[in-house]
């Protein structure tokens, strides 16, 4: 049986979905995406976040994960117009992300928003259940301006795991896309896996503050995004881009 929730969302979209190669009976996690590769239109991304998302610990703007984004999205959708707009600002909580947005999400009228969060909520005394309602609060206001949503849990490292309750949120996310129907990147996983199978060392994923990933690892996690992002938005024929 198909949830409520997943039905009542699917009359949101777009009648023409299903003369667009994509099939509507396997119900894409991201179904606004998926039209626009579909009829290869332009794809618009905000990336919505804290520092991590800002970029800090990158060595220059270029190198935070949402400008790497861009440039693997461009590339795996064959040159296909991808923005991705980076909304991070570090430091804030899911109450300080809230206030903007309508301003840095909604009114930039995107297909995609990918909200990286949980993170400082611990380091700044967020409760836990407060947490979990606004942040599924959020999430249903998004969707209902048409745009699809991604969550990305907390970092991996030292100073979050520190932090007494730090993992309650981090699998807060989690559950809140179980949910909800919301795919989520676990990133605390895949920094571990990157570690693990020695694609980087816990050196170099790090930034010199021990807190922030540096640029090699701000390329994985936009590798695996774009990954991600692909893989929910379904099977879609892909259109050629036209050549100038």
């Amino acid at each position: 049986m198909v949830p409520t929730a997943v039905l009542a969302y699917a009359d949101l979209l777009p009648d023409s979905l299903d003369l667009l190669g994509i099939d509507l009976s396997e119900s894409p996690d991201l179904p606004h995406v998926a039209r626009q590769i579909a009829i290869g239109a332009p794809l618009k991304i905000v990336a919505f976040g804290s520092s991590s998302t800002e970029g800090i610990g990158a060595s220059s703007p270029a190198n935070s994960y949402p400008s790497r984004l861009q440039v693997d999205l461009r590339k795996k959708l064959r040159g296909m117009d991808v923005s991705v707009i980076n909304r991070g600002i570090g430091g804030e909580h899911v109450d300080d992300m809230l206030k903007r947005l309508d301003r840095d999400v909604i009114a930039a009228e995107p297909q995609l928003v990918i909200w990286q969060t949980g993170s400082n909520d611990p380091l700044r005394g967020v409760s836990l259940d407060h947490f979990r309602d606004a942040t599924a609060a959020a999430i249903r206001r998004i969707r209902e301006a048409g745009i699809d949503v991604v969550l990305m849990e907390p970092q991996w490292c030292p100073k979050l795991d520190s932090t007494p309750g730090s993992s309650r949120f981090r699998d807060a996310v989690r559950s809140i896309g179980a949910e909800l129907d919301v795919p989520v990147i676990r990133r605390a996983d895949l920094m571990h896996g990157w570690v693990r199978e020695g694609k980087l060392t816990a050196k170099q994923l790090f930034a010199s503050d021990g807190l922030h990933m540096a640029d090699g690892g701000y390329a994985l996690l936009a590798q695996a995004a774009a990954d991600s992002i692909l893989t929910d938005a379904g099977s879609v024929h892909t259109v050629e881009a036209v050549a100038e």
